[in-house]
C-alpha cells in the first residue's frame, strides 16, 4: 500500500465538465461549463492542464487529448442531490448527503424575518431569489435611506445579507449573519449564510467588496479533514475552504481577501513549508465573478491564469506528495439564468510517481476522500483510486 506525507487539493470552484445524467431534474440539461467556455471563445489555452490529461476527460476546444499524460485523469458524479458549494465540498471530503438542503424560491418565512429584525434591530428588504449584483441596484438606494438589511437567496440553499459598508459596520453585518444562521438552524435550514458587503452611493456605482464572509453549518459527520487532523497531521485551508467546513477539521485557516491569484500564491507558499497532511484550496473567482455573472471571457482568462501558475505549483510538490485538481459543481456561463449547473467534476492527479492512467467515471466525489484516507492514513477504503495511481 502506497503511503505519502502530504496531499494538496485545489478546487477550481464551479469548473464542471458536462451535464450529469440527472441534470434535467435540476433544469440543467445540456450544461457543460468548461466545454461551452472553450466553444464560445473559439478555444482555450490550457497547455499545462492538458499535459495532466484534461483533454482526455471531455471535449474542450483548444485542449487536445494526449496519449501519454503526465497525470491521472477522470471525472466524478455527484452522489448527493444538490449542486451547491457546501454539498460539493462535503462530498469531496467524504460526506454524501442523502437529503438535500431545501431552497427558498419564494424567500424566507415571516417568522424567520421577524426574528432577524427583532434580534438585529434593523428591518429587512427584498427576501427573494436574486442576482447578487442586480439586488444592489434594485435595493441599494432604499437601504441607504432606511438602514434595512438586504436579504436575498438564490437557487442554492443560502441566505445572503448585503450591507453598504459606508452605512453599516462590517462587524454588525457579520454579527447579523451569525444570528441569521442560528435562526435558520431552527426554522429554515440552509447550508450557509453569506455576508455580502458592498460600497457605493447610487445605482451604477454599487460594488461588492472583498470582505465577504461565509457562515456554514457543520458537516453532519466526520470528513477526511477531521480524520487527518485527528491523526496529528496538518490541514491547511486556503480561501473559503474553512468557511465551507465551518472550521471543522481545520488546523490552519488562510483566507484570501483579493482574488484567485492570491489563493494560488498562498497555495504555493504553503507547498514550500515543511508540513504533513493536507492543503485544501478553494479558488472562488471562477464561480463568483465569472460563472454567476455569465462572464464567459473572464472565466476563460481566469482559467488560463491558473494554468500559467500550474508549473510553479508542480515544481514545489515534494517527492512524496500528490496534487488533485478538481471542482465542486458547474456554473456554465453560457447557460440560462445565473445559477449553478449540475455537472461532473474533473479529477486531475499529479505526483512524481503517479501514472498517466484513466480513472474513468467515479460514482461519487467522495472517492477523492477515500483515496486520501488510503494515501495519507493507510486505511483501505471503498472507492479509493490510490492503487490505480501507482500501477
Amino acid at each position: 500500500m502506497k503511503k505519502i506525507e502530504r496531499a494538496t487539493i485545489i478546487v477550481l470552484d464551479s469548473v464542471g465538465v458536462g451535464e450529469l445524467p440527472d441534470a434535467h431534474e435540476f433544469g440543467d440539461a445540456g450544461s457543460n461549463t468548461l466545454g461551452h467556455i472553450a466553444k464560445e471563445t473559439n478555444g482555450i489555452n490550457l497547455p499545462n492542464m492538458a499535459k495532466l490529461g484534461l483533454g482526455n476527460i471531455t471535449e474542450v476546444k483548444g485542449v487536445e487529448a494526449i496519449s501519454n499524460p503526465n497525470g491521472a485523469y477522470g471525472k466524478a458524479n455527484e452522489a448527493s442531490k444538490g449542486k451547491d458549494t457546501t454539498t460539493g465540498h462535503w462530498e469531496i471530503g467524504g460526506v454524501i448527503l442523502e437529503k438535500p438542503f431545501p431552497t427558498y424560491a419564494n424567500g424566507f418565512s415571516k417568522e424567520v424575518l421577524d426574528e432577524l429584525e427583532a434580534k438585529t434591530g434593523r428591518k429587512v428588504l427584498c427576501n427573494l431569489p436574486y442576482s447578487g449584483t442586480a439586488v444592489l441596484d434594485d435595493y441599494g438606494p432604499e437601504q441607504l435611506e432606511t438602514g434595512a438589511w438586504i436579504v436575498y437567496t438564490s437557487a442554492d440553499p443560502v441566505l445572503q445579507i448585503a450591507a453598504n459598508e459606508d452605512l453599516i459596520p462590517l462587524e454588525e453585518l457579520y454579527n447579523a449573519c451569525k444570528i441569521a444562521l442560528e435562526i435558520c438552524k431552527e426554522k429554515s435550514p440552509v447550508a450557509r449564510v453569506i455576508a455580502r458587503p458592498y460600497i457605493g452611493k447610487k445605482v451604477g456605482e454599487f460594488t461588492r467588496t472583498s470582505n465577504r464572509h461565509d457562515y456554514s453549518v457543520k458537516p453532519p459527520k466526520a470528513t477526511i479533514l477531521d480524520k487527518i487532523k485527528e491523526a496529528g497531521l496538518d490541514t491547511i485551508a486556503i480561501g473559503k475552504t474553512s468557511d465551507i467546513f465551518s472550521g471543522q477539521g481545520v488546523t490552519d485557516s488562510r483566507g484570501t481577501n483579493k482574488d484567485n491569484k492570491d489563493g494560488i500564491l498562498k497555495t504555493i507558499k504553503a507547498l514550500k513549508e515543511d508540513t504533513k497532511g493536507l492543503i485544501f484550496t478553494n479558488l472562488v473567482d471562477f464561480d463568483m465573478l465569472y460563472g454567476h455573472r455569465r462572464n464567459v471571457q473572464g472565466y476563460k482568462e481566469a482559467l488560463e491564469e491558473f494554468d500559467r501558475y500550474l508549473p510553479e505549483i508542480l515544481e514545489n510538490l515534494k517527492e512524496d506528495e500528490v496534487l488533485i485538481i478538481t471542482a465542486d459543481h458547474g456554473c456554465d456561463p453560457t447557460y440560462k439564468g445565473t445559477d449553478h449547473t449540475r455537472e461532473y467534476i474533473p479529477i486531475l492527479v499529479y505526483g512524481k510517481d503517479v501514472k498517466g492512467v484513466d480513472l474513468g467515471i467515479r460514482s461519487t466525489f467522495a472517492d477523492i476522500a477515500s483515496t486520501l484516507d488510503e494515501l495519507l492514513l493507510g486505511n483501505k477504503v471503498e472507492g479509493s483510486f490510490a492503487e490505480e495511481l501507482y500501477k
